[in-house]
């Protein structure tokens, strides 16, 4: 029996949650789900959008399944009061990673037969760092009509996401890495990151090291997605380009990620909370389905994790049963059923 923290989340994030959990327990696998609040939730009943006990209770579990939260979007941040006293952050998702001592995002892209056309072959997956670079969320207004936010780029975090990839990319039989920059501009912290992520992938044959620049790496994505096989990205361009990748390939319900760390790992969907559509039962479950099998291939249960992605691929291939951002007109209930009866025969 695993013991793995959840958090339901906010806006859809629920339904989704419930759609994953049952077509988990469809595949045979025995989990005890410990629920813990976070976002707008928590706030609501503790006057805390990330209390001490969820952290804690993720601590203790080392592994969570995490839905989208919406705390922290139009405050300009949140306070995490633990050990150490308050500590403020960008955004509940920020704080979550840091506090988790999380500090790679990895985000797999792959296409689906009939349903992402040209890109039903696309292999991608991105990298993306996730403890520095813009995202620290350090600003400031020197003058009026002027503001600035810093950029860090640091050696020590840059090893540590290409080290990571390397040992990813060896391990699922995977060959070039390929440095996302714009070192040509930022010439010190992009440049710093090119050239560390540079020195570990050559150190490691048989990978291959190739980069690009951020801008003709988009262009590339959409133009010649067999060119890229891992991508290791700072923090923005991670984030920018696994939504583009997922609009390729259809939809950014079909997006899975998995946070991780040397003590914890937290999975989650890379869309958003959705609150429009919210308790209308339209919500697509796939990319939340799909995180669970990442979770579940964290656990060692490689096998539940194949056959779901099987169903999730034979279901979609149909497609008779699609939520409305896939062309369809099913609901969340019924495409989860069409999941857990698919997951019957394959």
């Amino acid at each position: 029996m695993h013991e793995v923290a959840v958090i339901p989340g906010d806006g859809i994030g629920p339904e989704i949650t419930e759609a994953a959990q049952r077509v988990v327990e469809a595949a045979g696998v025995a989990i005890r789900w410990h629920e813990v609040q976070a976002g707008e939730a928590a706030r609501a009943t503790s006057g805390e959008a990330l209390p001490g006990a969820a952290l804690a209770t993720i601590r203790r579990l080392r592994v969570a399944l995490k839905a989208p939260l919406l705390a922290g979007r139009r405050t300009g941040g949140i306070t995490v009061t633990n050990e150490g006293g308050p500590r403020r952050y960008p955004s509940i998702n920020s704080a979550l990673r840091r506090e988790l001592g999380l500090f790679v995002n990895v985000r797999p892209v792959r296409g689906f037969a009939t349903l992402s056309g040209a890109y039903a072959a696309m292999d991608v997956i991105i990298f993306r760092e996730i403890t520095e670079d813009i995202y620290i969320g350090e600003e400031r207004e020197p003058e009026p009509g002027c503001a600035e936010a810093v950029k860090r780029i640091t050696r020590a975090a840059t090893e540590r996401l290409a080290r990571f990839a390397c040992e990813y990319a060896l391990g699922r039989g995977r060959r070039l890495i390929t440095a996302v920059h714009k070192a040509n501009v930022l010439h010190l912290t992009d440049g710093l990151f090119l050239e560390t992520v540079r020195r570990v992938v050559e150190a490691r044959p048989p990978l291959e090291f190739s980069e690009e620049a951020v801008d003709a790496a988009c262009y590339r994505l959409v133009k010649e997605p067999q060119r890229f096989d891992v991508l290791a990205c700072p923090n923005q361009y991670g984030d920018i380009l696994s939504d583009l990748a997922a609009g390729l390939v259809g939809s950014l319900g079909l997006a899975p990620g998995a946070n991780l760390g040397a003590e914890a790992a937290m999975f989650e969907p890379v869309h958003g909370a959705a609150p429009d559509i919210a308790g209308r039962g339209i919500a697509n479950p796939v990319a939340m389905v799909l995180s669970a099998v990442l979770l579940l291939e964290h656990l060692g249960e490689g096998a539940a994790a194949a056959r779901i992605r099987r169903a999730v691929e034979a279901v979609l291939a149909r497609g008779r049963v699609l939520t409305p951002d896939l062309g369809g007109s099913a609901t969340t209930d019924e495409l989860t059923a069409a999941l857990c009866a698919a997951l019957q025969s394959v």
